[in-house]
């Protein structure tokens, strides 16, 4: 791609500003029942969250990482951060429901889902696929039910109702991917193996591992070599992964127990309390303290 392309950015802020819909919560979520209300910009845009939506009527084709795409009535779509999205060209009669997540929302909600790492490649592989009647059925289900909770603003548990619904819906949408896997001949490229096997790595030492080459050596495979798969795969670098994995295994231990900040360090082999509140704030923006108050 030309160097000189400024591309626009899609995020879960901009959209609900651009619309003016009211049926979002914070920068986390927003949901439209209608797919043309969805703000897309006219030219390419980079995405700064996951979009997930379901075709209702009609067709489109667009492109993602200059790929075309094709979609028809029962069609997911899947849009990963970091893809570029464009070339959009709508049927009259298109539509459908969308869903629009930050991925600091999304890492929340999939914390403890297993084998993320599966899906995660599914969607890069096939950012569109198709479901029975019944499986959209359950989907648009989902999607009406977290509309309400969405809505429902004076309920003092919102988000975290809407949290748990979305995982529900994750985990739905899963075994759907993963029954489609179990019937693919399709073979896994070498650097998708790596990926896959690193992703599992991270999974069960990230509290103890944090070092690229010490996942590299596990894996018989140079650091730099790790890396460009890890890159070629997923749009990021193996230390984003694993960053990211620790600091909502963080998050986690802030919001849902009372262990103290030095505890949570040594837990995390952290070489002392300073050095986790500083790894914190550079990818939070926030102190442990002030990420446990808000």
């Amino acid at each position: 791609m030309n160097k000189d392309i400024k591309l626009t950015v899609l995020s879960v802020q901009q959209a609900k500003q651009l619309l003016q819909t009211d049926c979002f919560i914070d920068d986390d979520i927003v949901l439209f029942d209608n797919f043309r209300d969805v703000p897309l910009p006219e030219e390419n845009a980079r995405m700064q969250c996951l979009f997930l939506a379901l075709c209702t009527d009609g067709k489109a084709n667009y492109t993602v990482d200059t790929k075309e795409r094709s979609v028809a009535i029962n069609d997911v779509i899947i849009v990963s951060e970091g893809q570029v999205l464009g070339d959009y060209l709508l049927s009259r009669d298109c539509n459908g429901i969308v869903i629009m997540l930050s991925y600091d929302f999304l890492r929340d909600i999939i914390s403890d889902v297993h084998d993320i790492s599966q899906i995660f490649l599914f969607s890069r592989a096939h950012p569109v696929f198709h479901l029975e009647d019944k499986e959209a059925d359950t989907i648009k289900e989902y999607f009406y039910l977290i509309q309400s909770k969405v809505y429902a603003r004076e309920h003092h548990f919102r988000k975290e109702l809407v949290r748990s619904l979305m995982k529900s819906l994750i985990y739905d949408i899963s075994n759907t991917i993963y029954q489609i896997q179990h019937l693919s001949t399709t073979k896994k490229t070498r650097a998708e193996s790596i990926f896959t096997s690193f992703i599992k790595l991270v999974e069960q030492n990230f509290r103890s591992e944090r070092r690229v080459g010490w996942y590299a050596e596990q894996l018989n495979i140079t650091p730099k070599y790790l890396s460009e798969s890890v890159k070629s795969v997923s749009k990021r670098r193996p230390n984003d992964w694993i960053d990211n994995y620790v600091t909502m295994e963080i998050r986690v231990m802030l919001k849902n127990s009372t262990m103290t900040i030095k505890d949570i360090a040594a837990q995390l082999h952290f070489a002392n309390q300073s050095f986790l509140g500083k790894y914190f704030k550079e990818h939070v923006g926030m102190s442990p303290k002030e990420y446990r108050r808000s």
